[in-house]
């Protein structure tokens, strides 16, 4: 791209921008946009997505709140304030699930409302811990395990 400065002293030299270069370029980032965004967007016939709603967390008394921390390679998981062991999470879930039944009338009553299980993680606890608690729970018989996380900031 040169600029042509004319060969006599009165001839100024040519300013003009050279836009050739660029629609160049534009036409061939259009080109690889249009290829590539058909390869972005390959999604499988017939599979309906979730639409994400943000729902506040309804608290009932009969639901079981449970907080899992995992500091240095170890599971702590906590009942309400309660540190509890694996074996003693299971058997106080047992116990909870099976009072609740029994103050709603029994299995039998076709209005029954089972608790759920809300489990707040520490960013930093390991998975296995978390996975392990939502096991115990599961096993249990609870239907609806949780979790309860802080929002972003800044509205939903």
């Amino acid at each position: 791209m040169a600029m042509s400065v004319g060969g006599d002293s009165a001839e100024k030299p040519m300013s003009d921008i050279n836009t050739t270069p660029l629609v160049d370029v534009m036409l061939v980032l259009l080109i690889i946009f249009l290829i590539a965004v058909p390869v972005a967007i390959q999604t499988v016939k017939g599979i309906k997505l979730p639409s994400v709603v943000f729902d506040p967390t309804t608290t009932k008394p009969e639901n079981v709140s449970l907080s899992v921390a995992g500091a240095g390679g170890t599971c702590q998981v906590y009942w309400g304030t309660t540190p509890v062991t694996h074996q003693e999470l299971l058997d106080r879930a047992v116990a909870k699930l099976k009072t609740e039944i029994d103050r709603q009338g029994g299995p039998g009553n076709p209005d029954l409302e089972l608790p759920e299980a809300h489990v707040r993680a520490d960013i930093n606890t390991p998975w296995r811990c978390v996975a392990g608690t939502i096991y115990n729970m599961q096993m249990a018989g609870f239907a609806k395990v949780g979790f309860i996380s802080q929002p972003k900031g800044g509205g939903a």
